[in-house]
């Protein structure tokens, strides 16, 4: 019998390489023998597949039977691959067409009952097929919305093997359920649920998720398979030869979004602390970093959570850079494929090094809260409490905008572009400072606890501020004073554009990623604005790389004034931001 061709999608990190599989039925000891640098996944495929397709109904070829994964030097993972396998073998055993199977790409791991199980990753495989020139993707139902986030991408969901090889003998995708109504896709988004803050069970992934398993184990997904899955944003498919496309607009997918009408987080609950809002103000502006340094309860935490409402929606083709982080995590949330608010992560203290920076056992590199937060915030509340190697670990990142976990089977890249926000008590009791409570602290004591932040990371933090508990007349006071986060976010939001159209023609979009190089030749400043740099520099005060973090502030508060270019009030104002002044 010919040898039968398809495609599929290997994932390394938040890449993907199309994998050809072929598949060979021919004469010799029967038995089933998968070749390609396999990990143990995909070596147990074999059991999966074999059981998929008799209890599908379908023969299992008496015959010798070789899979093979072409490139055969790519490292393959995971049960991605299962779908694509079962396909091919049919194609050789002559149960399919094999010129049918030869163009469309196939994804989905296999139940022993021969239902298509969602996986991980179904976007970044979309994306890398569509690059690749392929224009039809088979995945399962449950992630057809994700992959049909990808434009010019003929997507088909399925949720059973047998449906599929229908369709694939007859060509006729009427055999397939396929969603053909918005209301349904908003009545699935429902029941779903569409608060962005992405809730996780013991094992890591996300509490809906988790549901949504139990109830496919329930043998529920075929029901919901027959809705097309839960889209949030369109499901593409022909029907009669003519293309439909399914759209659903895409609600706030933020970590603090408001949900089932409950309002979420604003900056107007802050009172009491008129200099971190406006520190959070400046940092939104520009995409800076935050230290906040005070005693427990004065709200620093508060503040932390509030910067994403004051963010701008990400772009397209920044919303589907995010999302595809978050789909081969596996933290997207059920009826959501597409992030459109920029992702918040808040590490606990006792997180290690692989949970922040990313990696993993067994050959799988998973991306870390530094990557799930790219074009978005990472908070490490009581940041000293974390390891020191987890924070040194930050710098790099930091710097580059990547972060790339080395193993011996290779080295992954996953991007790592995010606001870095850390909050700290000025000791470890905390009650340095505070009236009426005095320190139990030595001074030894509480000159460690706060030299676990190396000066390396505190110098890559452009704006630091110190927030103090609020007395009874400042709390009232205040309030007059007090701004939403809708009028905050329009200053950001005003400020970003002025950024953005100074910076056209460039890859940066914000001031804080602005090369020194360009900043110092193309966005030079007068001697009399850098009069107050120059003196921290004679001094000692101000390093060279501070000097750069200073420079980006300064441009990020001549924005929020509307002014051309900074000029000294601008500067000084940068620069005691960066040393933490009062």
């Amino acid at each position: 019998m010919p040898v039968a061709r398809t495609h599929c999608v290997g994932l390394v990190g938040v890449t993907g390489r199309l994998v050809e599989v072929e598949a060979d039925v021919g004469p010799g000891i029967a038995g089933t023998h998968f070749i390609g640098l396999l990990d143990t996944a995909i070596s147990e495929a074999r059991g999966r597949v074999r059981s998929a397709l008799i209890n599908s109904r379908f023969a299992w070829p008496d015959a010798r039977v070789t899979v093979s994964l072409f490139p055969a030097t790519l490292p393959k993972r995971g049960s991605i691959f299962d779908l694509a396998i079962a396909i091919a073998v049919l194609g050789a055993a002559g149960a399919v067409p094999a010129q049918r199977i030869a163009a469309p790409m196939f994804v989905g791991e296999l139940g022993l009952d021969g239902r298509v199980r969602p996986i991980r990753g179904v976007l970044p495989a979309a994306l890398a097929a569509a690059e690749a020139g392929v224009r039809t993707v088979v995945v399962p139902a449950l992630n057809a919305a994700e992959a049909a986030l990808v434009p010019d991408l003929t997507v088909v969901p399925v949720a059973t093997l047998g449906e599929l090889v229908g369709w694939l003998r007859s060509g006729d995708l009427h055999r397939l359920p396929v969603v053909d109504d918005a209301a349904s896709l908003a009545q699935d988004a429902e029941h779903a649920g569409h608060s962005g803050h992405i809730e996780h069970t013991e094992h890591g992934e996300p509490r809906e998720q988790a549901e949504h398993d139990e109830q496919a184990e329930r043998g529920e997904c075929g029901r919901q398979a027959g809705q097309g899955g839960q889209a949030g944003h369109g499901a593409y498919a022909e029907r009669g030869g003519d293309a439909r496309r399914v759209v659903d607009a895409p609600r706030p997918a933020g970590p603090y979004a408001g949900d089932r009408g409950v309002p979420g987080p604003d900056l107007s609950d802050v009172a009491g602390q008129p200099m971190g809002r406006k520190a959070l103000e400046v940092c939104a502006a520009g995409g800076h970093n935050l230290w906040m340094l005070g005693p427990p309860g004065s709200g620093k935490t508060m503040l932390a959570e509030r910067l994403p409402t004051l963010l701008p929606p990400l772009d397209q083709e920044k919303a589907l850079e995010v999302s595809a982080i978050h789909s081969v995590a596996g933290t997207l949330p059920p009826g959501r494929p597409l992030l459109t608010r920029p992702p918040f992560m808040a590490p606990h203290h006792s997180a290690t090094m692989a949970a922040v920076v990313g990696g993993g056992s067994g050959g799988v590199v998973r991306p870390g809260a530094v990557s799930l937060a790219h074009r978005g915030v990472l908070f490490l509340d009581e940041a000293p409490e974390f390891a020191t190697t987890v924070l040194d670990s930050l710098r790099q990142p930091l710097e580059s905008g990547t972060v790339t976990i080395a193993r011996a089977v290779g080295a992954v890249t996953f991007p790592a572009r995010f606001m870095l926000v850390m909050a700290a008590n000025p000791c470890p009791c905390g009650l340095q400072g505070t009236v009426g409570h005095p320190c139990k602290c030595t001074p030894a004591g509480r000159r460690r606890y706060l030299d676990r932040l190396s000066g390396p990371l505190l110098d890559r933090v452009d704006v630091k501020v110190k927030i103090g508990r609020a007395t009874r007349a400042e709390l009232l006071a205040d309030r007059h004073f007090m701004e939403t986060s809708a009028t905050v976010a329009e200053r950001v939001r005003l400020a970003r554009e002025r950024a953005a159209r100074r910076l056209a023609g460039t890859p940066w979009r914000t001031n804080a990623e602005v090369s020194s190089s360009v900043l110092h030749r193309d966005f030079r400043l007068p001697d009399a604005a850098m009069a107050p740099l120059h003196r921290g520099l004679d001094v000692g005060t101000l390093s060279a790389r501070g000097l750069d973090r200073v420079l980006r502030v300064s441009w990020t508060l001549a924005d929020l004034s509307f002014k051309d270019r900074p000029d000294q009030a601008e500067t000084s104002a940068a620069l005691a931001l960066w040393l933490g002044v009062d």
